[in-house]
């Protein structure tokens, strides 16, 4: 039993804690003699001093050693001062003491307190103020920001390259983004981002806006083109390219005439050396670098001007086709303007057809017709500042097949009422029955603004003075207005007005049918 004691305590531990986790002053009884600090897991030496079970256990782990406490104390004695784990024991007594004292923890800005064996049990080791040595770059941080230093900070971190997954040392990222095949590239020519610099050799050889120098240029032609415009730079330059080639296959010559003259060959217009009259040690029959030149030279004139004959036929086609192209787009013109003016003539159409139908939609056969107006006060303000001085109401009749009317309403007055009142009249229209119709109009005309509360309308009435035009027969759409420039005044559509709810105003016409 006291093997297995022994066994349990001499498992893995830590030396003493640090003094400053004590509350209270700190006594020699809690002191280890190896390690100075706060024991933890004390043992018992046969000469009495304390120890951690860690310290003694690192102390005699290559044998017995002599007790250094005794011989400071000058107590040292055989073989009592002699330390040997295996003749210690357990001091549980002055465990139980040390667990219960009061503690504080060491670490800056920390405010845990508690016992010792709280301390030792749930906050060492885990205490967010801890200082701690990074284990890959060996800087001292603390424990709270340890995660964010692994991820962001610690110079000796492992990254995985988002492009291509490859992992390297944080150190590394510049050199790596250097020779990465799948880093994104943007090309400076076309602008085109995020090519994968494997990619890029294939892009540049189709990019359209890469600048190359010109295949002519190592005879003298200094163009520098964009490669979707090389074909029709060598189009455009054949002639001096021509030039350029006549006047290097003439410098070839001037070098390359020796005893043998050159003879002008009339079918090709091009210079070839004599067949004949060459000296027999002149080395005839083995052609000399210089004429082999001539040769390839010529040879690509004649190509170049295979080719501008090719290229001729083509451009007369283009030409043929081109004006084939202008034709239909001229017809395709025609037509299009034909549909726009059809377009138009059924806008017109259904313009006539919405404001039949709105007109149908309000109109009344009776000689009674209210009308509703809403956002008034918007309304008021366009007619304030002269935008919309007046309003139309939709038509209204005195039967199916009798007058036709409207009201205009003048929301900042007309006339004498300008400003100070609303303004209302009455219209004559002209309707599609106007010729069984008795003329001069002279039916009684009742104008109102509702109360909606039903109980003080505004009314003015008014029978009609047959000798004014405003009510003979109309000629044209409509006859001049005639009614009330002082219908209302502005005052009393002010503030919590009855007669103006909800922005909406309600004004009511009837028109007395008796004698019709």
């Amino acid at each position: 039993m006291a093997r297995s004691s022994l066994q349990t305590s001499l498992e893995p531990s830590l030396p003493g804690m640090p003094q400053a986790v004590l509350a209270v002053p700190m006594e020699t009884k809690y002191l280890c003699q190896q390690c100075q600090g706060v024991l933890r897991k004390p043992f018992q030496a046969q000469c009495g001093h304390r120890f951690c079970v860690y310290c003694l256990t690192q102390l005699t782990s290559s044998g017995p050693k002599p007790c250094q406490a005794c011989r400071q104390e000058a107590i040292f004695e055989e073989p009592q001062s002699i330390l040997n784990i295996s003749d210690a024991f357990p001091d549980n007594a002055a465990r139980r003491e040390i667990d219960s004292l009061p503690a504080t923890c060491p670490n800056e800005g920390c405010t845990w307190q508690g016992r010792i064996k709280e301390y030792e049990e749930q906050h060492e080791g885990k205490c967010e103020y801890e200082r701690i040595t990074c284990s890959a770059c060996h800087a001292i941080i603390l424990r709270s920001e340890r995660e964010r230093h692994n991820e962001r900070e610690c110079e000796e971190r492992t990254l995985n390259c988002k492009y291509c997954k490859v992992a390297f040392n944080f150190k590394e990222i510049k050199a790596h983004d250097e020779i990465c095949q799948k880093f994104p590239i943007q090309c400076k020519d076309c602008g085109k981002k995020k090519i994968p610099r494997e990619k890029f050799s294939d892009h540049i050889k189709t990019c359209g806006k890469s600048r190359t120098a010109c295949p002519f240029s190592v005879l003298g032609c200094t163009a520098v083109v964009e490669s979707d415009k090389q074909a029709d730079h060598e189009q455009s330059s054949i002639p001096e390219h021509l030039r350029l080639l006549l006047g290097e296959l003439g410098r070839v010559r001037q070098r390359t005439e020796g005893p043998g003259e050159w003879q002008e060959d009339s079918g090709l217009g091009l210079y070839r050396a004599p067949e004949e009259g060459v000296p027999s040690g002149s080395g005839a029959g083995q052609p000399s670098s210089l004429e082999k030149k001539v040769t390839a030279l010529e040879n690509i004139l004649c190509v170049l001007n295979r080719e501008l004959e090719r290229n001729s036929i083509t451009l007369e086609a283009f030409s043929r086709q081109h004006r084939l192209d202008q034709d239909n787009i001229d017809n395709l013109t025609n037509k299009v303007k034909h549909l726009e003016r059809s377009l138009n003539m059924r806008e017109l159409q259904l313009a006539e057809t919405d404001s039949v139908l709105r007109e149908l939609t309000h109109c009344t056969y009776d000689g009674v017709f209210v009308w509703k107006i809403v956002d008034f006060s918007r309304r008021r303000q366009e007619a304030v500042a002269g935008r919309a001085p007046a309003m139309f109401s939709p038509a209204f009749f005195s039967s199916k097949y009798g007058y036709k009317m409207c009201l205009r309403l003048y929301l900042n007055g007309d006339g004498t009422g300008r400003g100070t009142h609303l303004s209302l009249f009455f219209v004559v229209m002209r309707g599609k029955y106007d010729a069984l119709l008795k003329w001069p109009f002279s039916q009684k005309v009742t104008l109102m603004l509702l109360d909606q509360n039903n109980r003080e309308h505004i009314i003015d009435a008014f029978r009609p003075d047959i000798s004014s035009t405003s009510f003979q027969r109309p000629i044209s759409e409509m006859n001049i207005a005639s009614g009330c420039p002082l219908f209302c005044p502005l005052a009393k559509l002010a503030g919590k007005s009855s007669y103006l709810r909800d922005d909406t105003v309600f004004i009511k016409a009837i028109v007395d049918l008796t004698g019709l």
